[in-house]
């Protein structure tokens, strides 16, 4: 009797992928547990979306924002994105492809499963596949609104905390994580590259933009936040870009929108000084740039407003006409400032200019420019503080004598430092250390020409003197037995 062998199958994996089951039958420890396998890192997700898509492409995508940032997120010497891993009809095709998520959403990490993709298909037909056009449009649509979501969530849970402030008595509890507060410091500079590469969602990145700002008590505050607190005639919205929130609150202009009490936006981070470039407005608000030539606050447009500045020019112009012969090329123009500060003088930048901050970037990028052209593009422009008492006493000394020598020391020597308080580089440190001296030697009434002065003789007892000689003669000697042992 013949013997037939048999063959039977066993299904070995009877579960499902985990992006094929229903959102509400997998528990937080199977996601967290999937993150960690197909992103290799070792932290929970930060928060994730789970969806299907239906319509004229279908598939299912499960994403996933991870707490912390990667080292090398922005390398562009990295070539491919790995973070997102795509399926066919439950069938792994590639993790290696960077056409599914833009450069600024790279952090994104997740699968994306499709039955309408071909199997048998090569990188460059994926590329040019109009189905996988939709999915990336469908893909940057989701992630932005999972980050629209996180931070809902975190406003829904201060007006409840809030609320529940204000119906009872306050305990002393230790405050809540706030989930978009750390999202956006790991992730806040891909936003506002987003915002500056993507022009189809602008509008969707504007809504997640976050800032520190003068009335936000250290808070992370959105535009929409900003706005709400806008002062009831206040048409603009303004800003401060600079190095750190310390040195912006050290400016004359924060100064001036402090005491005005209008609320200044923070921004201190490199790429904010592009991102403005882009986001001209905001809901009808222009985005205004204080460091810039003196912006309209608050004033007065009135008949006899502007018969006061005719006069008040008029009374002032030969003190202008001598500080802009005096700094010569240094500044474009001169003008009096409308600024409320106790600063003499403002050094700001033309509308249409470079700031003070813009030149530093550039100039620290290691294949900017650094030529002199570039110099030649940063302008300065002075605003004169001329209710300042040491203005004054210039535009007094100026009008007895044009030529004093002192009251040019003194312009220039304010000039510089007002350059330096608003981030200008100082280009003659030389010249401002001798007019440095020149007014110290005045105040201590030190002759300008006077020399140095003599050391004078000092005593010394005789046995000092001995002491000395001896130790000069056994030098020689001890040199000597040295080189007879060698």
């Amino acid at each position: 009797m013949e013997e037939v062998t048999t063959y039977d199958w066993d299904l070995v994996n009877e579960n499902k992928p985990i992006w094929q089951r229903k959102a509400e039958e997998i528990t937080e420890e199977e996601y967290n547990s999937f993150y960690k396998a197909i992103s290799k890192d070792y932290q929970d997700p930060l928060y994730k979306v789970h969806f299907s898509a239906e319509g004229e492409v279908e598939f299912r995508s499960i994403l996933f924002i991870p707490k912390s940032t990667q080292t090398n997120q922005f390398d562009m010497n990295q070539q491919t994105q790995n973070n997102i891993r795509l399926y066919v009809r439950r069938v792994f095709i590639t993790d290696d492809f960077k056409d599914l998520l833009p450069r600024y959403l790279g952090f994104v990490k997740g699968v994306v499963d499709s039955d309408d993709l071909p199997l048998n298909v090569s990188r460059e037909l994926l590329q040019e596949s109009r189905i996988l056009k939709i999915i990336k449009k469908k893909l940057i649509r989701k992630a932005l609104a999972m980050m629209k979501d996180l931070a809902e969530e975190d406003e829904a849970e201060e007006e409840e905390e809030e609320e529940v402030a204000e119906g009872e008595e306050k305990k002393e509890t230790e405050p809540k994580e706030k989930k978009y507060g750390k999202f956006w410091e790991e992730f806040g500079r891909s936003i506002r590259l987003g915002l500056i590469e993507d022009g189809t969602n602008r509008s969707r990145l504007t809504k997640l933009l976050r800032y520190k700002t003068s009335k936000s008590k250290g808070e992370w505050s959105s535009l929409d936040a900003y706005e709400g607190r806008m002062l009831e005639n206040q048409k603009e919205i303004y800003y401060i870009v600079g190095e750190s929130v310390e040195k912006i609150k050290e400016t004359p202009a924060c100064e001036d929108a402090e005491k005005r009490g209008v609320e200044v936006i923070y921004m201190t981070d490199a790429i904010d000084e592009y991102v403005v470039g882009h986001l001209t407005d905001y809901n009808g608000h222009k985005l205004v740039n204080l460091v810039k030539e003196a912006p309209k606050i608050g004033e007065e447009d009135g008949e006899k407003a502007k018969k006061i500045e005719t006069k008040r020019k008029e009374a002032y112009q030969p003190l202008v006409d001598w500080f802009k012969n005096v700094l010569g090329t240094k500044v474009t123009k001169v003008i009096l400032t409308k600024r409320k500060t106790s600063s003499p003088m403002i050094v700001s930048s033309p509308q249409h200019g470079l700031t003070a901050n813009m030149a530093r970037i550039m100039k620290g990028q290691a294949l900017g420019e650094k030529n002199m052209q570039m110099q030649e593009d940063v302008k300065r422009i002075l605003e004169l503080n001329y209710l300042n008492p040491i203005i004054d006493e210039i535009n007094k000394r100026i009008k007895a004598d044009a030529e004093d020598t002192q009251a040019k020391d003194t312009a220039e020597i304010l000039f510089d430092l007002a350059s330096l308080q608003s981030g200008f580089a100082l280009e003659d440190t030389k010249g401002l250390s001798a007019r440095l001296e020149r007014m110290l030697k005045s105040g201590l009434d030190v002759d300008l020409a006077a020399a140095d002065v003599e050391e004078e003789e000092y005593d010394l007892d005789d046995e000092e003197e001995e002491a000395e000689e001896e130790a000069a003669d056994e030098e020689p000697v001890e040199e000597e037995k040295k080189d007879e042992e060698l």
